[in-house]
């Protein structure tokens, strides 16, 4: 007993969980019945001269709403007394049945732990026989009335309607996927779906084709919508004729509303060519409208053009689908070259063609499908053909996509993926190319041959040349003027070859090509803004033999007749005091103080050579001084290398414009970092 209590358990949930899918079904199909039922008898109970009573405007909601499937509806009581067939679905009623069983199947098939959950099988199958339960018994109460229900259409397209619609929910509650296929298809599809590429693709065409038939669809709209307006007159004489009262306007009003998709269709139809069917003996296309139509008055039929050949007006129709195919290719190229991405990355030209085809061949089936189900019959006789021939039209719709869709999606991933030099793309930076100006020799040449790399492109700008001057704006067009390069900055461009022994270590290493901005001092640097404040040396770094003021890189450690000025130079004593103080600053005052003593160098000293490009100087670097003190904290001894390099490195590990801006600091004192 107590190995068979397991195994009941789960029958039981299995139980509840199938009879929970069939009633989602049920209440789906109840629901969508129950709120055409109430509106149809607030129309009738508003109607001044009902024709029937409740039970034949019950009747009557059972068959519309079994009209809103896909089934055909006859109508028994004729003039002629013969029974008409109405075949024609507002497509509008369509969508609260495919939304209400899409919910109910979702709703059964998602995990939820506060109720037993079937197999995706089981809720697919629960939820349809709920809802064709109900669909059975809406068709039998409709028989004896005045639109009852062919029994031949209730299993096609009623049944498939309804299987559609619940297959989708379980699919949505399962993520989606595209795949795995069942265990009885070919093995090479299920290899091919189960590579993830395949499912990219295959994602990619069929959003390319909902893209598409979405854009026929509003194409269509558009052209009835234009139609209507130049026949405004036309159709407001049949709206006012064909009720009195005001319930039965409201009447027509709402069936016209439902017939808006349908509208849209053949508006489509019409921009593709095959047009649609006025009658056994019309048909109307671009071209024009040959044969003697039969149209019933109805308000959206207003639309329809005159008899005679078309015209140049009739023939813009043709823009609809040309319209859709340019979506299918912009869909599918947004998958296959994305903004960001490079040509290795892209698909290739037979990949964006192969998707696009297959998109086409989606939007060809969606197009024929919904076709089918706008048109239908309206009676007998001349009535028997009314709408667009879907067999026409998918065919049509798939043509036009393939034809114009495939070529535009080829050239569209060639404008995207093309070649530096369009200035098109401003989030796409250019290609890193190599630096123009090497070794120029002259200032012009560095700043008119000076390449931005990573510079956004700008739009509409074909005629800028990639490497033009300017500090990177590119605003100069050909032959116009440049900007001039700041004074304290010199352009992007090689270093010239400095002599030998001028620089080493850290220095000697950005001296090399490919000068950032921040690389560079400013024109002024601070170790010879305090050289002045201290009116040493003033006379002649400040102002040179030539008349310059300093500028030229030879304001600090200049020498005259043999003899270094010691004052104001990189290792005169105060600027000695500066870099020690803020030495000791930064170390939390593990330093010991400056020593009051001067020290002398007892090597001979070699005077900076500064670096000169495109108008900027950089801060002069000495190759070797003998620094005040030794590796611990000591003083030197004569005739050996102190500390000075170890100080200029500490110096050259903090940013250029910071060093820049900071003042130098007085004797004894916290100062800049050198």
């Amino acid at each position: 007993m107590t190995q068979r209590a397991p195994k009941a358990t789960a029958e039981r949930k299995r139980t509840l969980a199938l009879a929970s899918s069939l009633v989602r079904g049920a209440v789906a199909a109840g629901l969508g019945l129950g709120s055409l039922t109430v509106l149809i008898m607030v129309l009738w109970i508003s109607s001044p001269h009902p024709d029937s009573g409740p039970g034949g405007a019950l009747r009557a909601a059972a068959g519309v709403w079994l009209l809103a499937h896909g089934a055909g509806l006859v109508r028994p009581e004729t003039l002629s007394g013969v029974p008409a067939p109405v075949g024609v679905v507002p497509l509008l009623l369509l969508v609260g049945p495919l939304w209400l069983t899409h919910r109910a199947a979702r709703g059964a098939a998602e995990p939820d732990e506060r109720r037993p959950r079937p197999s995706q099988a089981g809720a697919f199958c629960g939820v349809t026989a709920g809802y064709l339960l109900v669909v059975a018994g809406a068709a039998a109460y409709a028989r004896d009335g005045s639109l009852r229900a062919d029994p031949d259409t209730l299993a096609f397209p009623v049944a498939l309607v309804v299987a559609g619609a619940a297959a989708a929910g379980v699919w949505a509650a399962a993520g989606r996927p595209l795949g795995p296929l069942p265990s009885w298809s070919p093995l090479a599809l299920q290899e091919s779906v189960a590579r993830s590429v395949f499912r990219h693709r295959a994602g990619a065409a069929c959003r390319s084709a909902a893209g598409g038939a979405m854009v026929l669809l509003g194409g269509g709209a558009v052209l009835v919508a234009v139609a209507l307006g130049r026949n405004a007159g036309a159709a407001q004489e049949v709206f006012l004729a064909l009720a009195g009262d005001w319930p039965g306007r409201f009447a027509v009003l709402l069936l016209a509303a439902s017939l808006v998709p349908n509208a849209a269709l053949w508006g489509a139809a019409y921009g593709l060519g095959p047009g649609f069917s006025l009658g056994t003996g019309a048909t109307a296309t671009p071209l024009g409208l040959d044969g003697t139509p039969v149209v019933p008055h109805f308000p959206l039929l207003a639309a329809v053009p005159d008899q005679g050949p078309g015209t140049l007006l009739t023939w813009t129709a043709l823009a609809v689908p040309v319209a859709s195919a340019l979506a299918v290719a912009w869909f599918t190229v947004r998958r296959a070259a994305p903004v960001d991405t490079t040509r290795a990355e892209a698909w290739s030209p037979r990949e964006t063609a192969l998707v696009t085809l297959l998109a086409a061949v989606g939007c060809g089936v969606v197009t024929a499908m919904l076709t089918a189900m706008a048109g239908g019959p309206l009676g007998t006789g001349a009535l028997s053909a009314f709408g667009p021939v879907w067999w026409l039209t998918g065919p049509a719709a798939l043509a036009w996509t393939a034809g114009v869709g495939v070529p535009a999606a080829l050239l569209l991933r060639l404008w995207r993926l093309r070649t530096p030099g369009w200035a098109w793309r401003r989030d796409v930076p250019e290609a890193e190319e190599a630096p123009a100006a090497r070794a120029a020799g002259t200032a012009g040449a560095a700043e008119g041959q000076a390449v931005a790399i990573g510079r956004p492109r700008r739009r509409w700008a074909p005629w800028r040349a990639r490497g033009g001057a300017g500090g990177g704006a590119g605003d100069a067009g050909p032959g116009g003027p440049q900007a001039p390069a700041a004074a304290s900055v010199p352009a992007p461009g090689a270093a010239p070859q400095a002599s030998p022994g001028a620089l080493s270590g850290p220095a000697a290493r950005r001296a090399g090509a490919g000068f950032e901005p921040y690389d560079f001092l400013p024109t002024d640097p601070w170790h010879e803004q305090a050289g002045r404040r201290q009116g040493q040396g003033g006379a002649d770094g400040a102002d040179g033999e030539d008349g310059t003021d300093g500028t030229d890189g030879k304001g600090a450690g200049r020498e005259k007749g043999g003899k270094r000025e010691e004052a104001g130079s990189w290792h005169g004593k105060h600027l000695r005091e500066a870099r020690w103080a803020s030495l000791k600053r930064g170390s939390g005052g593990l330093m010991a103080d400056f020593p009051a003593g001067p020290l002398e160098a007892t090597g001979p000293f070699e005077a900076p050579r500064p670096l000169e490009s495109a108008g900027s100087v950089e801060a002069p670097r000495p190759v070797e001084a003998v620094g005040p003190l030794g590796a611990s904290g000591s003083p030197a001894a004569p005739g050996s290398l102190g500390t000075a390099d170890s100080a200029d490195s500490a110096g050259s590990a903090e940013p250029a414009d910071s060093a820049a801006e900071r003042p130098a600091g007085e004797p004894g004192g916290p100062g800049a970092t050198p």
